[in-house]
Formats: C-alpha cells, structure tokens, sequence
C-alpha cells in the first residue's frame, strides 16, 4: 500500500495517456462551431445509437460504481444488488418517457429539462428550483468519481492531493476544447477495458478460489439473502433509484445529445447488457469477503484509510500480475473521467441556459452562452476538487444520499410534465419545496448515514428510500394545490408546447 508499485503505475499512465490525447483530439471528431452551446454541451444532438450507447453507458456506470456497489454487497451483503432491478426497472420507463422529452426538446431547441419545464408550465421560478436541485445533486456526484481515483490512486502507493489535482486538470482542460464530444469518444475505450478487466475478474478471481460454490459458502449467511425487515427497503431503493436515474442532468443530457427517438429506443434495448456488468461488478464483493483480503498485513493501511471501498482494489492487487492491476486501475480511473466530465458539461448547461441567461443576461449572445458555459464547467469541476481536497470523505458521500433524494423531486415537473398541463406551476413548486425538506429531514434523521428511513404507521414499521417517501408528499401537495388554485382561477401561464411537439 505505501511502497509504489511501479508496473501498475506505467500501464495506468499509459492508458490515462491514451484518453487524454482522445479528449483534445475530439474537438475535431465531427467538427462544428463549438462556440454555440448545443455543439459543445450536446454535440450537436447527432449522436447514434452506438455512440450514444457508449455515451450513456460511460455516464450511468461510474468508477464510484465500480467501487461502491461491490463494497456495499462487501459490508452490507444482499441489500448491495438492489442496484440490479433498479436498472431494470428503469429502462421501460426510459423507453416509454424519454423519446418524448426528445422530441419537444428537439422542436423547441431545449438543452436542459429546466428549459423544457420553463417552456412547459411558463414559470422561471419552477425552471430554477429543477436547475438548482440539478447542479446540487451532480455536484457531490462529481465529487465522488474522485473517491473512486483517490482510491486506485492509494492502491498503487500514490498519495497525496497532487496526482488527483493534475488528472483532474488535464479533464478540465479537454472538456473547455472539446465539449461533450470528448467524454462520448473517451467512453468507448473506457468501456471496452472494462469490460475485458470484469470478464477476466468473473473468470479468474473464482478459479483462483476454488470455484463459485466455494465464493459463496465463504460469505456469511446473513449476507446472501435478505432478512425480511429489509424487504421494503431493498424495493423502494430500487423503484426510487430506478425513477431518479434518468432525472440526473448527465442522464438528460446524454439523452437530448441522441440525433433521434429511434436512437433512445434502440439505447433502451441494448443497455441491460451493462445490467449483467453491473450484477458481475457486485459479485466481486463476495469474492473479497471470500478472499479475505482484509485480513492481509500488506492491505491493512488501504482499508484504514479507504474502509471497504478498498475492497475490490485490495482483491486486484491480490489476484492479478501488476500489469494487469495497474490496467484495471486504469478502468476505474477513466471511469472516474467520463462521468465527471459529462456531469460538469451537464451542471454548466443548467447554469447558463436557466440561472445565467434566464435572470442576468436575457439577451446574451450564443457565442457568449457558450463561453459562460465552458467557464462554469470548470468552476464546477474545481468545487467538486477542493471538496475532495479540503472536506473529509464521508460529506460528499453524505450528499450524495442527499442527491437522490433530491434530484426524485423534480420528477412531477419534468415526467408528469411530459404527458399533462393539469398540474399547476405554483403547487408543483410548492410540491417540489415541501419533498426537498421532507426528503432532507428524513436523511437528518438517519444522521446522514444513510437513505433508509424508518417509516412508522402505527405499530408498523417500513424502512424505505426517502426519497420516495418524500416523492408522495411531493405529489401529494402538488395534486391538492392543483385542484386548489385550479377552483381559485389562479393563472397557470401559458404552454409553449403543442401535442404535436411529442410525437414522432
């Protein structure tokens, strides 16, 4: 852990090499006028089904997935796989809902969900609260691609904030040139090494253990299945997970850089297979608690330092040739990078089109739209560094939890949205405030330390993700608020839409 291990170190940089060089060079892949901000924030909107796979897949499985999930099933056992049905769950509902937000987003030149909800409900306050509650979810979500670099860094015996500041700048400064073109041909690599690091991770890490059976009967009982009290927990997490996913504005904005609806479609068909990377990705929790790689000498300062997040570095290290270490190390990192980098283009589009251009410039340029947007990215990706940097751990991971409950909040606004006007604007806000507080009170309960909340109804208790629970208060208010101010003829503002905009 503390001695450098230099074979890893020279694969990992050789890779991290590789797709920096692919970041600048992506500004001229597929050329166009970067200074107009659906180019540069969403390529513009002529991504293809594969490229967009990529993209999506690049955006939506992370390196702090890479790390977590497996550290969850690790510390937590079953409740870990809850991450399995949630996605798929999700991509039904990404299939029936999302060509839709395409289509009205396309014909009104909308770049973010917040522009959509502006068009939608004539309200920039609502607008604002969708982009607010968007840049504060995504924020710790950036945050935390570090956790997962912090880690591999750690593994290889590179300490300190400097190697992560300079990974972190060389990002900043191919996603200012490059847009979201950059982190779309990135993905491919880093999915491609992914997908050979967990292949070869499900086949030898078992054989080297004695088989699955033997994997398995070296977990604890308690881990392998869930007890009955986690039942409504394990679900609400993954229904909740599932309709929070694609309200993320990396998500969206993976989503809206699509050149068509056919092109969501067929994306919604073909990402599972990155559900079985996921379910494989979880299994190597399991295979750390079989290896019982904390108990190693050599391992001890990572799991001090890391907790079970070094779970799955520490199992690599112990299983692996250096070389092949160092480039599923690479994996992770770049897995960090194009989330990260998606992410921040992501909060930038938000910033520029919704707070910046919709309250301080209304007549702003779009070369000026685009710079503003640039600038902001990189303010982004700095706050989320000297988060890292100057904050422990456990606070982005803290808002993180914060993040889903958050960002759920929106959905009545943006999904409901998409299919009927009876809502009103003034009791969706109203809605939207009461499940943002109801949501963070209920995570304050839980002293921050998780997103289960306790719900008791009478004698019965039923531990759910609080973000749902907050979602039906959300609901709740802005129904009754609707029929309220409906009765009272207050103005509900103009649609800019048409039902035409949503169809083929």
């Amino acid at each position: 852990m503390n001695q450098v291990d230099v074979v890893a170190l020279v694969v990992f940089a050789l890779l991290f090499a590789l797709v920096t060089a692919l970041g600048f060079v992506a500004s001229r892949w597929r050329k166009a006028d970067l200074d107009q901000l659906h180019e540069w924030g969403l390529g513009g909107r002529r991504f293809g089904t594969l490229v967009t796979w990529f993209l999506l897949g690049g955006d939506l499985y992370t390196a702090y997935t890479f790390v977590a999930v497996p550290a969850l099933v690790y510390g937590a056992g079953a409740l870990g796989f809850f991450a399995l049905p949630y996605t798929v769950i999700t991509y039904p509902f990404v299939f029936v809902v999302m060509p839709r937000m395409w289509s009205v987003s396309h014909k009104h030149g909308y770049i973010t969900a917040a522009d959509f909800v502006r068009g939608r409900f004539d309200s920039g306050a609502l607008a604002l609260a969708v982009a607010v509650t968007g840049i504060l979810a995504t924020m710790p979500y950036i945050a935390l691609q570090l956790v997962g670099m912090q880690v591999v860094l750690g593994a290889m015996g590179i300490q300190g904030d400097l190697p992560l500041v300079i990974a972190f700048l060389v990002l900043a400064a191919y996603t200012y040139q490059s847009g979201l073109r950059a982190p779309a041909l990135i993905a491919v690599v880093k999915d491609a090494i992914i997908y050979v690091t967990v292949i070869a991770a499900v086949v030898v890490i078992p054989a080297k253990l004695g088989g699955y059976g033997k994997v398995f009967a070296a977990v604890p009982p308690q881990k392998l299945i869930l007890a009955p009290q986690q039942f409504t927990a394990y679900a609400s997490l993954a229904l909740g997970s599932a309709l929070a996913l694609f309200l993320y504005p990396h998500s969206m904005t993976g989503v809206l850089a699509a050149s068509g609806r056919g092109v969501i479609r067929r994306n919604t068909a073909m990402l599972p297979a990155y559900s079985f990377l996921l379910g494989a990705i979880a299994l190597l929790g399991y295979m750390a608690l079989a290896s019982r790689v904390d108990a190693a000498p050599q391992y001890a300062a990572g799991f001090s330092r890391y907790g079970t997040n070094f779970a799955v570095p520490a199992l690599f290290l112990d299983v692996f040739p250096s070389w092949f270490a160092g480039f599923s190390f690479a994996a992770i990192a770049i897995g960090a990078l194009v989330p990260a980098a998606i992410m921040s283009i992501a909060a930038a589009n938000l910033f520029t089109r919704n707070v910046y251009k919709e309250f301080v410039r209304p007549a702003c340029t779009p070369r000026e739209e685009s710079t503003v947007a640039k600038l902001a990215s990189l303010v982004v990706k700095l706050g989320a560094l000297a988060f890292i940097v100057f904050f422990p751990q456990k606070y982005a991971i803290q808002l993180q939890l914060l993040g889903g409950v958050w960002i759920l909040q929106t959905l009545p606004a943006i999904v409901l949205g998409l299919y009927t006007r009876r809502l009103h604007r003034w009791a969706l806000l109203a809605g939207w405030a009461t499940g943002m507080g109801v949501g963070t009170w209920m995570a304050a309960m839980q002293g921050f330390k998780g997103s289960v909340y306790p719900l008791h109804l009478g004698s019965t208790i039923l531990p759910g993700y609080a973000a749902l629970y907050a979602l039906i208060v959300n609901l709740g208010v802005a129904g009754l608020g609707s029929v309220a101010l409906g009765a009272a003829n207050v103005d509900a503002g103009k649609d800019a839409t048409s039902p035409a905009d949503y169809g083929e």
